[in-house]
């Protein structure tokens, strides 16, 4: 049987582990939160590898990609190069695959059409295929990397513009704490009401769902469901964040990951799986393993509607 093992800054709340199979073979695969903890993060990286298939990066992400560029956060960069043996994924293979895939699949079957829909994706530089897809298929995009990463209330609307923006700061933001830029730990558990005309003005809301739920509109007298009539289009939601949308008034919930006993897993853990499977290293795999490697798994995204 084949392991692999996310270690998440995240809130160990949302710890899991389930048995699936995959390619015809069976796999574990494990969550372990750290609750924030760094020093623990590195010693749960130490302790396992060389001991599982593969190690998935929870709770940040090793690389961020604006335009052509790629740039390293300086804290998960160091992180990784504890690892030794066993393989490293931040879920940045997949994410330029699964996520641009399902963008266009959407589309396809008629799930969603992007062609002048009021998108809004909460950060660009982790689905930086998900935005290109975006402004490919004409949706009215809005990225919210200022607002939901560094708390200035600003949308970007062109892509020129944010890719301007992101050369100039990302050389120094990579450089920052992960918790200055994430919610780590027990912050995943938070919900601070904010930028409540920016998820008013969306009709589809899209990315990391942490950062999604971070400052979601609570209900009101004047409006008891904020959330009525809208798309989220995310991954990593666990029953209790569906139960939530749900209340919200959601119409339709879309996920790009499997769902694994009523809980979403990462594209960290995706590539994990991928990553195992073809007992390669990441950075070995082109855009056509994974494409290849989603066709063998009947990769598809889960459309679930919510509220009518």
């Amino acid at each position: 049987m084949k392991r692999v093992v996310s270690v998440s800054l995240g809130s160990s709340k949302r710890d899991k582990r389930v048995e699936a199979e995959f390619f015809g073979e069976p796999f574990l695969i494990e969550r372990i939160g750290t609750d924030g903890d760094l020093r623990r993060f590195a010693e749960w990286l130490q302790k396992l590898d060389g001991k599982v298939d593969a190690l998935c990066f929870g709770g940040m992400d090793i690389w961020l990609r604006c335009g052509r560029r790629k740039y390293a956060l300086r804290e998960a960069w160091q992180l990784a190069q504890l690892v030794r043996k066993t393989p490293v994924v931040d879920g940045s293979g997949v994410k330029d695959t699964v996520e641009r895939e399902a963008v266009h699949w959407l589309q396809r079957h008629g799930v969603v059409d992007f062609q002048g829909r009021k998108v809004l994706l909460v950060s660009a530089v982790d689905r930086f295929g998900m935005a290109e897809e975006f402004w490919a298929l004409g949706a009215d995009l809005r990225v919210g990397d200022l607002a939901f990463g560094l708390g200035i209330p600003v949308l970007l609307k062109s892509q020129r513009a944010y890719e301007t923006l992101g050369t100039l700061l990302l050389p120094l933001l990579t450089q920052l704490p992960i918790r200055w830029l994430y919610p780590t730990g027990k912050e995943q558990e938070r919900i601070v009401p904010k930028f409540a005309e920016f998820y008013a003005w969306a009709e589809v809301i899209a990315g990391d769902f942490l950062l999604i739920r971070k400052h979601l509109p609570m209900p009101t007298s004047s409006c008891p469901k904020p959330l009525q009539g809208k798309i989220v289009l995310t991954n990593t939601t666990t029953p209790d964040d569906v139960a939530l949308l749900w209340e919200l008034g959601l119409a339709t919930l879309i996920t790009t990951t499997p769902e694994l006993n009523g809980r979403t897993f990462g594209t960290n853990v995706l590539e994990g799986i991928i990553v195992a499977h073809f007992q390669r290293c990441p950075e070995e795999l082109t855009r056509d393993d994974y494409l290849r490697a989603l066709s063998e798994m009947g990769w598809k995204p889960t459309v679930r509607k919510l509220n009518a």
